[in-house]
């Protein structure tokens, strides 16, 4: 070949290991929010299809449920009920979105098999398809905490209050409640990774959505959802420096991810940390997804 038909020729096409394409598949994944935006949509739907009041049985289900843990937990613990039960139901409420984005992050290209061999489309869709999915379960939720915090507004409103007796005293809802919308919408951006991440490991081990599940349940125990971290320090055997049973929540990651969004919501203290430690996962999770999208994009359709 000579000189001139060397400089004709077309550069030759990109490993499919490549981080240019790995980058190219997050960025369109974005920006076809239509068409993640209509499955999304269409898996409430479908869901609930032929159902008399549709989407409301999500709300219902977690009305039951926070409420019925919140009244025995009150009891158990001798909390409050007008500030301990609005505190139970907003971490479900939290809780239930980040066990979503966990566990059906395992199964997002698993679920859309037929699409993925069909449909020439961006992976990140299928991901941002999951975190979407939980997003509008998310805002049917809220709607039990907006009946909870018009119940309870004069005692989350009262600066000082706490959630058991003894507890720490917490400021109370005012304008820091504006912060629940950047909580969130952080949360959002780490189940899109979870789901791109999580979704590529169970595809090619079918055996990690199982050991998931398994181990959500214990998770979710030991993290400050039913309890606080005030009972550690007043429940547990031993005196004198009761930082080290703060430690027990402080190292679950799960914790800050709730306490994010929790926080607000209710009128908590709001500290820093959590905005830390949630960012830093952040910044870790999508190197991760991006590695993992660089290394085995291409292999995806092959083991779903």
């Amino acid at each position: 070949m000579s000189a001139a038909e060397q400089e004709q020729a077309p550069p030759p096409p990109p490993s499919t290991r490549s981080w240019s394409r790995a980058r190219e598949d997050i960025v369109e994944g974005f920006k076809q929010r239509e068409l993640w935006g209509h499955l999304g949509w269409q898996d409430i739907k479908q869901r609930y299809r032929r159902s008399v009041i549709g989407p409301l049985w999500i709300t219902l289900s977690m009305a039951i449920t926070a409420i019925g843990l919140g009244l025995l937990y009150s009891q158990l613990f001798q909390a409050t009920i007008p500030t301990f039960l609005p505190y139970i139901t907003v971490g479900f409420i939290v809780w239930n979105f980040i066990n979503g984005c966990i566990t059906e992050g395992t199964d997002t290209f698993i679920r859309n098999e037929g699409l993925i061999k069909h449909l020439p489309a961006p992976l990140t869709v299928y991901a941002l398809r999951t975190v979407w999915r939980l997003t509008l379960m998310f805002a049917h939720n809220l709607l039990v905490y907006v009946v909870i915090l018009v119940i309870f507004w004069g005692s989350l409103t009262t600066s000082d209050y706490t959630i058991t007796d003894g507890g720490n005293p917490q400021p109370g809802i005012g304008f820091g409640i504006l912060l629940a919308i950047p909580a969130f919408v952080l949360l959002a951006v780490n189940g899109g990774w979870v789901a791109i991440l999580f979704g590529i490991i169970s595809t090619r081990y079918r055996d990690i959505p199982q050991v998931i599940n398994s181990l959500i349940s214990l998770l979710f125990f030991m993290t400050p959802i039913v309890w606080t971290t005030d009972i550690l320090t007043q429940r547990l055997p031993g005196s004198g420096d009761s930082d080290w049973k703060v430690l027990i929540a402080e190292l679950n990651p799960l914790y800050h991810y709730v306490q994010l969004l929790r926080a607000p919501l209710i009128g908590n203290e709001q500290s820093w940390h959590h905005w830390a430690v949630v960012g830093g996962f952040t910044v870790v999770g999508w190197g991760l997804a991006f590695v993992a999208m660089r290394n085995y994009r291409s292999r995806v359709s092959y083991w779903v």
